[in-house]
């Protein structure tokens, strides 16, 4: 008797079947089911046989894995007393099914290392998360009516029913204290927690794996990473990022010099009634600090002393003067600034990171 074989046109029905079958990065839908048949044909004496078949079905599981991941790649830049500093994270998806995610922001500990290198710092006041409305662009609600209006993002504490492989930006908010030194930084953290999705409004239990062997229904698999510290196979997934102060260091520092006397005149003169002094006040903003905008000056004579305005000896005021390398005022500067009841005023101009800027005027001792 010879025995022949026969390979089945499965190869067939498998590319009809990838044809119609829309393709999920997450993987096949949990709960699907997946059925195949095999037919074995066969002769007896060169006569075909009727077809032999068996067939087999199984239910996927549920592969439970979510991401956290920051956007961009470097710390979000702020200013002391910003409102609303925000950094933005990104949170996917990856499970094959739709889930809940609780949401929490924390900021690390003072003196922990922060995501971008430093030393944490300070915390923000005001920690709040928000959802993108889909702009990429945060605009909050901020008007106090409750209610989100077209453009405004969404404050929230989970996502509800987000759909395997959707991806949504948030964003983490938080004000920044006045008083910070140039480059002080705060570290933040995003986490997501998988939970059930649950009827729309409403946050669902945590998820947790199926224990034992495999069921016949849909059982559940914890499949996140432990990437970037976090703890592989729990459900829970953070990212973290920096808030950065960029601010200008100013240093203020105020010398006097005798000018003349009365009586030695310019030669050797002495702190005596009637003397010249000139006072000059030296502003500078450390190497690498933040441009200082709108810086004025505001100085109130002693009152043992007359503001000299005019006369040989007299000089006016003088503002955006500058140093020597020794960090003595230069004579000179530009004619500015104004003198009212006691009280010198100017103002100078822009002092970007390591520049020095100075205001220079007269008085008599009284």
């Amino acid at each position: 008797m010879t025995t022949g074989k026969k390979l089945l046109a499965g190869a067939s029905m498998l590319a009809t079947i990838m044809a119609t079958t829309p393709a999920f990065a997450a993987g096949t839908p949990a709960g699907t089911t997946i059925q195949n048949t095999v037919t074995v044909d066969y002769k007896i004496s060169g006569v075909s046989q009727n077809a032999v078949e068996a067939s087999n079905e199984f239910t996927v599981d549920r592969k439970v894995n979510l991401t956290v991941a920051e956007s961009g790649s470097s710390s979000t830049t702020v200013s002391p007393g910003q409102s609303n500093a925000v950094t933005t994270f990104t949170v996917t998806n990856n499970t094959n099914a739709a889930i809940d995610m609780a949401l929490s922001a924390t900021q690390k500990s003072s003196g922990q290392t922060a995501k971008r290198g430093g030393t944490d710092s300070f915390d923000l006041t005001g920690l709040k998360i928000y959802v993108d409305d889909g702009d990429g662009i945060f605009e909050n609600n901020d008007d106090g009516d409750g209610t989100v209006e077209a453009g405004e993002d969404s404050l929230v504490t989970y996502l509800d029913q987000v759909a395997a492989d959707a991806t949504k930006i948030i964003f983490v908010v938080g004000n920044v204290p006045l008083g910070l030194a140039h480059d002080s930084v705060a570290g933040v953290r995003l986490t997501a927690t998988s939970h059930e999705a649950s009827a729309s409004g409403s946050l669902g239990s945590q998820i947790a794996a199926t224990s034992g062997a495999n069921t016949s229904g849909v059982d559940t698999v914890l499949a996140d990473t432990d990437s970037d510290g976090n703890t592989a196979s729990d459900g829970v997934h953070f990212a973290e990022d920096d808030y950065k102060v960029s601010t200008a260091a100013l240093t203020v520092t105020k010398t006097s010099k005798i000018i003349s006397d009365p009586i030695n005149l310019t030669t050797n003169p002495k702190m005596i009634p009637g003397a010249v002094v000139q006072y000059c006040i030296i502003v500078a903003n450390a190497s690498g600090a933040a441009t200082a905008t709108d810086v004025t000056i505001s100085d109130t004579l002693p009152s043992e002393t007359d503001y000299l305005a005019s006369g040989d000896s007299s000089i006016g005021i003088k503002v955006d003067g500058t140093v020597d390398q020794s960090g003595n005022c230069n004579d000179d500067g530009d004619s500015g600034g104004s003198h009212s009841n006691g009280t010198i005023s100017a103002t100078l101009s822009d002092i970007s990171g390591g520049v020095t800027r100075t205001v220079r005027f007269r008085v008599t001792v009284d």
